[in-house]
């Protein structure tokens, strides 16, 4: 039987005239999930959309009815990646989602998940490539469902795939539960951070280790089952299918960089913990970024005694912004307690005028650089005392959830370090000393080709999950490397900047080939953060070639298999885009 006579066709054309979107954030119970799967569609135009009607795209044909189809701009958080018309749609359950497959699979198109767009990357719409036969979904506008059960071993959150992580942590909280290791940013998706298997700044203590239902690894490693859309062999058509963490087959979804759909995920959880976030503006980079061993107040110290330890280094300033997280269970007399995340104001809550106003004027910072980046330093200084936030306590989503859409925009450059624990000072140290090397040879030509800070954070790898497990997700960054198994950390570090700023590229390409060439043999392995700036020519990101057929699948034993597994669950690549066909042809 054709796929076109499995579903019922025709084009709902939505009118300008719709009430107001509900609410983003919905917690559900199995009951209320349950209902929102059987209403009828209402009648809803988001903002900025063009109804079918009016559309300036070909119309796609005999688009399944019942769902609204528009054309609405996409744009990335950064602003690098901009469309000023793709059509999309916002299913309301997964059926909805399956009859999109199927149609895709018969009509040609792709479909591509689209959430919070808090991205780098073109893990969705890629530059230069049209979007004619492309459909994105919204996932943000009803599958957001969250339930929580407290009563497993472990306690779990199963949450749709449009659901934010604010959303789920926020549920989690109200039963005393949380997560260990939690991403600074709250509004991307739960489907969206398994795509990137995003990670926060969690590596353990000296001596400590992971409490039931906690991981220090990535969001991807508490899946302890999930639901995509795949391909039924028997049936000769797309459904959904349900893997639990003991299936080998869930591996390469666990972190599946767009290349499925997930329409929900059950998660593990763990008690919340209280936690304390100091932060200390004294202390000198060579001091704190100091090697191995070294005396005085040094990263390494901060790290062996809390474990979560961050430092934003501004270019050509002495003192970065190091913050540091330490279970503290009763609130400390010097400590400020916060009743909800996002607490640095002075940083996070930007006017879209003002980033896009420092956006324009980044190709003429220039010799300005030092002076701006002092001026972000001291914005920062001004801005902890101002609102009492250099010492805040809490519960852990309020204090680790610091960054949001309203930030300032930048680009970023950089990866990850998998490595031994014992060689963190030395990684860090060399970094940053060949980054001072590099930005003052540059700037003794009167060049400037970064503007914003170095950021490191640390977190552990995707070896702790509480339930029967056939292994860590296959391709996450965090997977342990079988070959060294005493590489056990692994040292996010990141150099950003405003887009447009001149010559960041082919700095961000120096910076780049260094650190895979350097960070190799004992030293550990190199491998990008998915979700940011990677194999960068002169002048984009993700555009080297050899980067992305070679370094890339040979960071990974299972790529390969990997890529056959996405194949196999959707072999019309209806999940699919013009980059993920380079990566994983």
């Amino acid at each position: 039987m054709p796929l076109a006579s499995k579903y019922s066709r025709g084009l709902h054309v939505v009118e300008r005239n719709a009430p107001a979107a509900l609410s983003r954030r919905r917690f559900f119970g199995a009951a209320a999930v349950a209902a929102v799967a059987v209403t009828g569609f209402s009648e809803w135009v988001p903002a900025g959309a063009v109804p079918a009607g009016e559309a300036t795209l070909p119309v796609p044909p005999e688009f399944p009815s019942g769902i609204d189809l528009y054309q609405q701009s996409y744009e990335n958080w950064s602003k690098e990646i901009s469309f000023d018309s793709v059509w999309t749609c916002a299913p309301r359950d997964e059926r909805e989602v399956v009859n999109l497959a199927n149609w895709a699979a018969e009509q040609g198109y792709t479909l591509r998940a689209r959430g919070s767009m808090h991205g780098w990357s073109p893990l969705t719409v890629v530059p230069g490539y049209p979007v004619d036969a492309v459909v994105l979904l919204d996932t943000t506008r009803h599958m957001t469902g969250v339930s929580i059960d407290p009563t497993g071993t472990p306690a779990t959150v199963t949450a749709q795939g449009g659901a934010s992580l604010l959303a789920i942590l926020t549920a989690l909280e109200a039963e005393g539960l949380g997560w260990a290791s939690i991403p600074a940013i709250g509004d991307i998706t739960i489907g969206g951070a398994l795509a990137i298997d995003a990670h926060g700044a969690t590596a353990p203590a000296e001596g400590r280790t992971a409490e039931p239902g906690l991981s220090f690894g990535s969001v991807s490693n508490l899946v302890t089952a999930l639901t995509a859309v795949v391909w039924d062999e028997s049936a000769g058509e797309y459904s959904t299918r349900t893997f639990a963490r003991s299936d080998p087959g869930i591996l390469p979804l666990l972190t599946h960089l767009g290349r499925t759909f997930i329409t929900s995920v059950t998660l593990q959880a763990g008690a919340d913990r209280r936690v304390r976030c100091q932060s200390i503006l004294d202390i000198g980079w060579r001091e704190l970024f100091a090697p191995a061993g070294a005396p005085g107040r040094t990263f390494e110290r901060f790290l062996a005694a809390s474990g979560s330890v961050e430092a934003i280094w501004f270019p050509f300033t002495d003192a970065p912004w190091l913050k540091v997280w330490t279970d503290e269970q009763e609130r400390p007399i010097e400590s400020r307690e916060v009743t909800g995340p996002y607490n640095y104001a002075f940083s996070d809550t930007l006017p879209e005028l003002i980033t896009d106003g420092l956006g324009s004027t980044a190709p003429h910072i220039g010799a300005a650089t030092p002076a701006f980046s002092a001026s972000q330093l001291g914005a920062v200084t001004a801005g902890l005392a101002l609102t009492g936030t250099a010492d805040i306590w809490g519960t852990s989503k309020n204090t680790r959830f610091y960054l949001r859409a309203t930030t300032l925009r930048v680009t970023a450059g950089g990866g990850v370090v998998i490595a031994r624990r014992k060689d963190v000072a030395t990684i860090i140290h060399d970094m940053t000393t060949w980054l001072e090397e590099r930005l003052g040879y540059y700037s003794s030509l009167g060049e400037y080709p970064v503007n914003g800070p170095f950021e490191v954070r640390l977190c552990g790898l995707d070896y702790d999950v509480d339930v029967d497990s056939a292994g860590s997700p296959s391709i996450s960054a965090l997977s342990p490397i079988a070959e060294h198994p005493e590489w056990d950390t692994a040292i996010w570090m990141n150099v950003v900047s405003i887009p447009g700023t001149p010559g960041m590229h082919a700095f961000f390409r120096e910076m780049e080939q260094w650190m895979h060439q350097h960070y190799s043999g004992s030293l550990g392995m190199m491998r990008p953060e998915y979700s940011k700036g990677w194999a960068f020519t002169d002048d984009r990101s993700h555009a080297d070639l050899p980067f992305l057929t070679e370094t890339l699948p040979s960071r990974y034993r299972e790529w390969d298999s990997a890529a056959a597994a996405f194949d196999a669950y959707d072999p019309h690549r209806v999940f699919r885009n013009p980059f993920l066909d380079r990566i994983m042809p």
